[in-house]
């Protein structure tokens, strides 16, 4: 019998092999016609149209959330211990002026090049996003496999922890674990001790490591516990089902990382899910086992893992077939008829693929300005944009930061005014401090490649929706000679005897860069026209600094939903959900029951889309309307206050 010391500390980040991580996916020059310059989207844009918030919130800048082309969370690694849940809390009491209000100086579709409709139905009035729950996401795995969580059993294998080993800590033991992993106290380590033989403590390095703490052993013998290590029969990686509400992609994993005490780093996933929505996607993480994860489910609130698995690879951005989406549209004004034509308009015709609002931000400055001056070499410019005080919806915090930068142009003190560093503006500011006012170029690059990158992807969006809206209206929605199509990956032109060989759904149209071809009829000119008012060369797309060099790519410009079905249900109550989540079947809750009758009705839609399609742009075409923040808040009823 030995006596052994143990202690347990907060803090420490257990991360083993965290180099072996999912090398980031590189979109080079990506040549099929779903796929976008970033994938961030998957079928899923990010926007909160809030039409009928009770106390609606500034929505984030785009450029505090996104990460555009990375399979791993791309945190700051110095930073990550730092203000590790503010990033979406801090600053939303300070608003002065209400949503509405702010939102005047948003952006409208018209904005960005969003004109056109494909259907002939008369548009009606519903709520997208009334609640949350309203919008469930269900991810599609390049296999066809739809994602669901339906199975919260852990994998079990000789190297967990037995479960004797629960007997070696006292109840007042498990309680100091418990609030050391919740961040319950201000202890930042636990001392146990334990008199047992050296078996008994190996069997508690593993089961505390179930609470997913590091653990610091101290024997005052000869005893030599096994070294808790990764089993080599088993496979590197942990696949898992993540359920979520209410959170994005990155934050959800910056969650995680927390509670596991790890890198972000370590997950991969197969696309980015929206944060006003319930979402259901996999995720990968190296060398955590399902106990580990499963342990979760304890501690975190509208959180659920599981469906688990150990596999020997990791996942890697845009290996999904899409997803497959349940929207509610509450408060429907159509009739029987106008829901009908319109959603066998959608299942038989489609929706024009434009890239929806949140691909432009939501203020003042549109992202896609940001772009153009990136494009432009306008570096000046560029900093201002991101900078300078702007009208429009923002955190309070946000706002003081730029008004400081206006009235001091010291980036150090402005960024004293940010509690959140980790946005665009805050490492913008923090390059400019260590680089100086003259070289904003170095500066601009601390910030993270992909969120740099996301500025010029705007920029060609806006292009891309501008051309197409165009493209419709000179030749409406058949295939003309001229236009382009795919055969495999590489783009060809429509010839005058092969018109009838094609539809509408096989054009694609290039997003403006150095290896596209352009179409061979008037939009061509209009591509050179709208880059040369922006005193850029279409014929010489490659910058001074490559990674702002436009390979460019080609998108379809007419996608048609699949499996798509609807049906018209009538309501009393506009908090009760009306169908059941994964979560609600697991926990065997029946299906809502609807009355003939009711003071309210909703359209209930079911659709799966392939990745970097956005939702919101299939149900503008259902309903016709604008689905901008400005409008949406512009359309606002006292029913919906």
């Amino acid at each position: 019998m030995e006596m052994t010391s143990v202690s347990l500390k907060r803090g420490c980040l257990v991360v083993e092999d965290n180099d072996s991580v999912t090398p980031q996916e590189e979109t080079k020059k990506q040549k099929v016609s779903e796929g976008c310059l970033t994938s961030s989207q998957d079928g899923v844009e990010n926007v909160d149209l809030r039409h009928s918030e009770n106390k609606p919130g500034a929505p984030e800048a785009e450029s505090t959330v996104k990460d555009v082309g990375n399979s791993s969370a791309q945190v700051q690694e110095e930073e990550v211990e730092e203000e590790e849940d503010g990033l979406s809390e801090a600053g939303e009491e300070e608003e002065a002026e209400s949503f509405a209000d702010m939102m005047k100086h948003g952006l409208t579709e018209v904005d960005v090049g969003i004109t056109k409709f494909v259907s002939s139905h008369q548009g009606f009035s519903g709520i997208l996003k009334e609640r949350y729950s309203d919008f469930v996401v269900h991810e599609i795995g390049k296999d066809g496999r739809v994602s669901h969580l339906d199975d919260l059993s852990v994998p079990v294998d000789e190297e967990d922890p037995p479960e004797d080993a629960l007997t070696v800590l006292t109840a007042e033991n498990k309680q100091q674990l418990e609030e050391l992993q919740l961040f319950k106290n201000k202890e930042t380590s636990v001392a146990i001790e334990v008199c047992s033989t050296g078996s008994e403590v190996s069997g508690l390095a593993c089961w505390v490591d179930v609470f997913m703490l590091c653990i610091r052993t101290e024997v005052r013998a000869a005893a030599d516990p096994r070294k808790h290590s990764w089993p080599k029969s088993r496979g590197s990686y942990c696949h898992f089902v993540l359920y979520k509400e209410n959170k994005d992609t990155m934050d959800a994993i910056n969650v995680l990382s927390k509670y596991l005490r790890v890198k972000p780093n370590i997950f991969s996933y197969m696309g980015t899910k929206d944060k006003r929505a319930i979402t259901v996607q996999e995720i990968a993480v190296l060398k955590i086992s399902a106990q580990r994860l499963a342990h979760l489910n304890k501690c975190l609130m509208n959180f659920k893992l599981g469906n688990f698995s150990y596999q020997k690879t990791p996942l890697k951005l845009g290996e999904l077939q899409g997803n497959h989406f349940t929207v509610v549209l509450r408060n429907i004004t159509g009739t029987d008829e106008q829901v009908q034509q319109a959603m066998q308009s959608l299942k038989e015709t489609g929706f024009i693929n434009y890239y929806g609002m949140q691909r432009f931000g939501t203020t003042a400055v549109p992202t896609y300005q940001v772009g153009r001056a990136i494009l432009q070499n306008s570096w000046t410019e560029v900093m201002d944009l991101i900078l300078k005080p702007r009208s429009g919806a923002e955190k309070g915090y946000l706002v003081k930061c730029r008004e400081e930068w206006a009235k001091t142009k010291d980036p150090a003190s402005a960024l004293r005014k940010l509690p959140v560093k980790r946005c665009v503006e805050g490492q913008l500011l923090r390059g400019l401090s260590q680089y100086g006012m003259k070289n904003i170029v170095s500066a601009f690059g601390i910030i993270p490649r992909n969120n740099r990158l996301m500025y010029i992807h705007s920029y060609q969006s806006y292009v891309w929706n501008t051309m197409v809206s165009r493209r419709i209206e000179e030749y409406g929605l058949r295939p003309v000679p001229g236009d382009l199509v795919l055969k495999g990956a590489t783009a060809t032109y429509i010839e005058d005897g092969d018109v009838n060989n094609y539809s509408i759904h096989d054009v694609v149209m290039p997003l403006p860069g150095f290896d596209v071809i352009y179409p061979k009829h008037k939009i061509s000119e209009a591509y050179r026209e709208m880059l040369a008012a922006d005193n850029l060369d279409i014929d010489n797309m490659r910058h001074t600094i490559r990674d702002y060099s436009l390979s460019g790519a080609y998108r379809k410009i007419i996608i048609r939903p699949q499996n798509v079905s609807w049906e018209v249900v009538a309501y009393d109550d506009p908090k009760i959900p009306l169908f059941n989540t994964d979560v609600d079947n697991l926990e065997g809750k029946p299906p809502p029951v609807f009355a003939s009758e009711g003071k309210y009705r909703a359209l209930k839609m079911d659709f799966s889309l392939p990745p970097s399609t956005y939702a919101t742009m299939a149900i503008r075409e259902v309903l016709k309307m604008d689905t901008s923040i400005k409008n949406q808040t512009q359309l606002n009823t006292s029913w919906l206050r």
